[in-house]
Parts: C-alpha cells; structure tokens; sequence
C-alpha cells in the first residue's frame, strides 16, 4: 500500500474512533417501537454502522467471491427485463434477511430470559474468549468452514425464479458462516443485551441489506464488481480488530478491576481530550501495520501487525472509558491547563449495595421509611456494569441542568442499585418493583407508596426523563 492511501486510511480510522462512539446508540430507548426506532437520530446513525457491518462482510473472501456465482444460479443477470433482475434480486437479499430478523428476535428474547446471566463472570468470559477466537480466524490464524457435505446440501438449496432466489438467500448466510458469524456474534451479543426484539429484528434485518448491495449491485445493473484482491484482507482485519475490542469490553463488565481501570483512564482523560487521545492512537496504529500488514509474512511483519493491533484496541478502549467521563479530566485540572467544574452536578443520596458488599433489604426499608417520614418523593435506578444503556443515562440524561433542577425542586431521594451480581434479596426487590429489564427508574410518592406510573424502563432523554419526575411528585394532589 502507499503512502497516500496508507495515510488516507489511518486518518479515517482516527476520525471514526473520535466521532462515531458519540452518534452511536448504546441500547434501546424507552418504549422503543419502530417508528420511533426510524425516527431517532442516535439509532439511525446505529442502523447504518449495521448496514456498513453487513457491506463489509459482504467484501470478505468468503462471500465476496461467491456473489457472481450466486447472482447467475437464480438468474438475475439473465432475466428477460430489468424488472424481472430486481425482482429475483430483492427476493434472494429478502429471504436472507427473514433469517437474519429471526436470528436477532430470538436473540433479543433469549435476552429477556437470560439477561442476569450476562452479569456473571464466567459467562461473560466465555463469550470474551470465543469473541477473541473468531478474531483470531479474522487475521488468519485458522479457517472457520462448514463440513463439505453439508456445503454441497446448502448449496442445493434454491434455484431459478422468485422462490428459488428467496431460499438461496435463506441459506447464504449459513454458506459464508466462516465470515458471517464473527459479526453476526457480536450483533446478537449486543441484541441480547438490550432484550428487545423490535430492535433486534430491525438491526439484523439492515445487516442482511448491508450484505446484499453486491448482489443488488451485480444482479439488477451492468455494472462489474471489482476483483478480488488483497484488499478483502483488509477487511478481515478490521473485523478482527473490532471483535478484539468486543472481547475486551466484555472482560472489563466481568472484571471489577479491569473496569476501575478504564473508568480511571476517562475521569483523568476527560470525554473530548480522551477521544482525541484514543484517535491519535488509532492513527499510529493503522500506519504501524493493524490493517496492511499480515501475520502470515514472517517475524517482522508479524510484529509490527501485533503492535499495531494493539494500538487500535487500546484506543477503542480509551474511547470506551473516555465516553463516560466527565467533561474535564482530572489530569488537565492537577496539571493546570483547565479548571474543574463548577456547575451543579447530580448526586446519588444511596448506593446499593457498596462496593464488594451484599444488597441488604432492612437498610433499604429504613432509607424509604425516612424519605416517607420526611415527605418526600424517590426515584430509585436499577442498573448494572454491563448495561450500556445504564451508562447512557448516566451520561446524557442525570447530568443534565433541567434533572438536576427537578430534583432539587422535588426534593427527590434518589438511590442507586446495583444489579450487576444476582442475589436473592436483590431479585426480590427487583421483583417487587416489577423490574423486567435494565435500566429501569422506579418512582415512591411523598407517601411511601410504589408508583406504576410513572415508570422508565431504557434510555430517556433529559428534557422527557425530567417532565416524568414532575409526574411522580406531582401524584395525588402534592403540591408541586
């Protein structure tokens, strides 16, 4: 590769690692359905790094060469009309994304039923290490392949026409499953995470779209794809790179210490200075070699591969922690160079359970007794360390001045559970609050008593989280 597009690459890689992370939603809003879902703009921005996901697995060796064949066994590039080539070519990339939609609802429901079971170490680290195998077979190391037989059955499957199209492109994702499933894995993770199957169906039904511009592209125009080459390498390393990022996030949800560590790193870095510093890195790391290079050309190549590797995924989670921090980094502040914060800043009156604790039911009791003994409202957060949406909440909407006020206004008691380690006192308050997913904001009224309504279950934005908690303190006639 030359300097230029070497150049060209990295700069791209640095500016993706600064901006995307902030337009990207990290997990479903509240009362998400789909028209909400296609008219919000973090999730728009979401549904189209999905829809970039499935184009690059589409330029993977494992699929990118097959498209031709494809295209010409149920006849597009044939077909009497270019009518008739649409069609054919928008039944194949439809049945691929019914399978696809299924793969994600089951995903989202499995999610539902699972969901306390992506807090638990072992489980987690399970996933890390398969993640971080896929990604070995990204960059090479070994190669993923179905057993011919059931290759050669797959490959039966279908045929000429409407129908035919529609089951080849049922079975195609099962065909490329050594390219499809390392993105495909990471996609279902999150989908599981956040539980919810409207989400999950669309998202996966955008990623079959993604994979599906090739053959759209071949079947319907003149145009010729370009040939394979080295850059479908390329590719594989920036899937790889990103599963290796993957990996880690989920070790760090599973590891206390390895999350203290990267939430240091953001609280010194700051959010706008950890970004730029997480896009310097990236930039290094692409021109060392993270993408060009390969681990198949000797020691050299080799390291300088490694090393460039390494510095992309330190700087994805640089980016991670740098996403949740404040807006000044404790380092600039001791060195001089920004002044601390002064505006109002949002406060959990309770943590529950402290750290390296367990969750006591009686402490809690007392803290609601005395809020009601006092008069007051309380809003009680249930979150978890792996709950991304949590975090969001925690970034976007508590720090917000009109929150802030509301709650000083209402004079709002306001606890934290956590929920990340399942106990049984735990589960039981979370089953007496009626929590069936995170995060999930509850409300007590000035006289004690659990509210159904409001309730916020996802991420809310400031301006609506804030008009719900002048609803919980504005219920029966209290004065407001």
């Amino acid at each position: 590769m030359n300097a230029k597009k070497l150049g060209l690459m990295a700069v791209l890689a640095g500016v993706a690692v600064a901006v995307v992370p902030w337009l990207l939603p990290t997990g479903p809003s509240t009362e998400l359905d789909a028209a909400r879902f296609l008219e919000s703009g973090s999730l728009f921005v979401g549904a189209a790094v999905v829809f970039g996901g499935g184009l690059l697995t589409a330029l993977t060796p494992c699929v990118y060469p097959l498209i031709p064949i494809t295209v010409s066994v149920f006849g597009a590039r044939k077909a009497d009309s270019r009518g008739k080539a649409l069609l054919l070519t928008t039944s194949y990339i439809v049945g691929m994304g019914v399978v696809f939609s299924a793969l994600g609802i089951l995903a989202a429901k499995t999610g539902q039923a699972f969901g306390s079971m992506l807090g638990h170490p072992a489980v987690v680290t399970g996933l890390a290490v398969f993640l971080l195998l896929l990604a070995s077979s990204m960059f090479g190391a070994f190669e993923l392949a179905l057993p011919s037989s059931l290759q050669t059955r797959l490959n039966s499957v279908g045929g000429a026409g409407v129908a035919g199209a529609f089951l080849m492109g049922s079975v195609s994702g099962f065909l490329a499953a050594p390219c499809t499933g390392p993105v495909l894995t990471g996609l279902l993770a999150f989908v599981a995470k956040t539980a919810n199957t409207t989400l999950g169906a669309s998202l996966l039904f955008i990623y079959a779209l993604g994979i599906g511009v090739p053959f759209f592209v071949l079947g319907v125009s003149t145009v010729r794809l370009p040939k394979s080459g080295v850059w479908m390498e390329w590719v594989k390393s920036v899937l790889g790179i990103v599963l290796v990022a993957l990996a880690f996030s989920y070790l760090k949800d599973a590891s206390p210490w390895a999350r203290g560590v990267v939430k240091m790193l953001g609280a010194e870095l700051g959010r706008v200075p950890g970004a730029a510093v997480a896009a310097g890195l990236a930039v290094v790391g692409v021109l060392v070699g993270a993408v060009h290079r390969s681990f198949k050309e000797g020691a050299r190549e080799f390291s300088f591969k490694a090393f460039g590797v390494a510095l992309v995924v330190v700087a994805l989670v640089i980016r991670g922690g740098a996403l949740d921090a404040g807006p000044v980094g404790e380092l600039w502040v001791r060195l001089g160079v920004a002044e601390p914060p002064r505006a109002p800043s949002w406060q959990w009156h309770h943590v529950m359970p402290a750290k390296h604790a367990t969750f006591s039911a009686d402490a809690f009791e007392k803290v609601l007794a005395q809020a009601k003994t006092d008069g007051r409202p309380v809003l009680i957060d249930f979150f978890a360390d792996w709950c991304a949406a949590c975090k969001e909440l925690d970034r976007e909407t508590y720090p917000a001045a009109e929150v802030i006020s509301q709650s000083s206004e209402g004079q709002f008691l306001t606890i934290k559970i956590d929920a990340t380690n399942s106990e049984d006192a735990l589960d039981a308050l979370m089953e007496r609050f009626g929590v069936e997913g995170l995060p999930t904001v509850a409300f007590v009224a000035q006289d004690g008593k659990v509210l159904t309504r409001p309730r916020i279950t996802g991420f809310l934005e400031p301006t609506p989280f804030a008009a719900e908690m002048r609803k919980a303190r504005c219920t029966d006639g209290a004065s407001c």
